[in-house]
């Protein structure tokens, strides 16, 4: 199934144009921080401490940003059990899935073309 961006732009009135929504949706999720989270959640549920490893880089500050952001979104589900010390797990949600089901392969062009781009 070939979409072009016209025939996506012209399914819906001023779409994609400033003050959408999806600029904001494609902000959170095209984000460097919002698509390594969302990557890392695809393979597992992960801990903070895991998901932090995981994305190697990000500060405590920016992975809980991005974290709720995207839980905020419908994208991650956050699950809090209660327990000394605290144990939150973070999961994607059926439209997190879904997103990295379509997601994935862009993330698998990059890092087969990456070296030669940059």
């Amino acid at each position: 199934m070939v979409v072009s961006f016209a025939q996506i732009r012209s399914s819906q009135d001023r779409l994609f144009e400033e003050g959408c929504q999806t600029r904001v949706v494609l902000d959170h999720i095209m984000s460097k921080w919002g698509v390594l989270v969302l990557s890392a959640l695809s393979d597992d549920t992960l801990r903070w401490g895991e998901l932090r490893r995981r994305v190697d880089g990000i500060s405590e500050k920016m992975l809980a940003s991005t974290l709720r952001t995207l839980a905020s979104d419908g994208l991650v589900h956050r699950e809090s059990f209660p327990a000394v010390p605290p144990h939150v797990e973070y999961s994607l949600t059926p439209l997190g899935r879904d997103l990295m089901e379509r997601m994935l392969p862009l993330v698998a062009w990059v890092a087969e073309h990456a070296e030669e781009m940059v």
